[in-house]
């Protein structure tokens, strides 16, 4: 089969950035792809968006070369195995808060037998090429979210679960639940107590010869965090993108007409 390449990128001692598609088209997730990102993940936890969008943006995406990835609503066997078989080639999987947590995580995404996923890769055996029942278990990423106090409590635990591929940070819940409310959600945390939590759960990580990946909103915080040792960082997606381009042409358009009138025939 087709080998994942972040494996390989990992393998060279290379970090990767991590594209996020939240928008259910296919042809928001082509243009996302095409960019050059070294993976796309799709949202399908808070994307807007649901199965049936996610295998078109697969087929979408396969001429791009990028890994493509799926973020599961919860961890729940059923969702996850159906991801990877439309094409997934790793899994990021929200609310992981113990090691029991992660090992079933696990079991999901590997075929016995180092783990229980249930046979039928309905479009990835036609997608990831030959012998895919074969090396499919070698080829696919597990990344548990780390995004509770709960978690974070358990981080050593968690990452020394068998099989595991990785922690993966969610800045704005970790926030939230870490301080109860105190500071506001959101990415790129810079308050002294939040960089300490962050780079435990790193620490966590490398201890436990296991990957690191963050979700980040801009480039100049996803280069600080790959300084730290992260090994993916997701910088920003196709909703923030749209949102951030659009609004910023507004902005221009409007502090470059300012002050001019339009008269009735339709010049300034």
């Amino acid at each position: 089969m087709i080998a994942n390449r972040l494996k390989a990128l990992w393998a060279e001692g290379k970090p990767a950035i991590n594209g996020w598609c939240s928008i259910g088209n296919p042809f928001t997730a082509e243009i996302m792809a095409a960019q050059g990102f070294d993976s796309v993940t799709i949202d399908m936890q808070h994307g807007a968006l649901d199965y049936s969008a996610v295998l078109p943006m697969f087929q979408a995406m396969r001429a791009s070369g990028a890994v493509l990835m799926a973020r599961v609503p919860w961890n729940e066997p059923g969702v996850i195995m159906k991801a990877l078989d439309a094409g997934a080639y790793g899994i990021i999987c929200p609310m992981v808060n113990t090691a029991e947590d992660a090992a079933a995580f696990v079991r999901c995404l590997r075929y016995p037998p180092h783990g229980e996923r249930s046979f039928g890769p309905t479009r990835v055996s036609f997608a990831a090429g030959a012998n895919y029942a074969g090396e499919a278990n070698d080829n696919m990423i597990g990344l548990a979210m780390i995004e509770t106090a709960e978690a974070f409590a358990n981080v050593d635990a968690i990452a020394a679960t068998p099989g595991l591929d990785g922690l993966y940070i969610g800045p704005a819940d970790l926030t939230l639940s870490l301080t109860q409310g105190r500071l506001a959600p959101g990415f790129d945390r810079e308050e002294p107590e939040m960089i300490a939590a962050i780079q435990t759960i790193l620490a966590a990580a490398k201890k436990a010869g296991i990957r690191a990946g963050i979700h980040c909103g801009t480039p100049d915080y996803a280069a600080k965090a790959i300084g730290w040792g992260f090994d993916l960082t997701t910088v920003g997606g196709d909703s923030r993108f749209l949102a951030a381009a659009a609004g910023a042409a507004v902005t221009k358009f409007r502090e470059l007409t300012k002050g001019t009138a339009k008269t009735e025939g339709g010049a300034y």
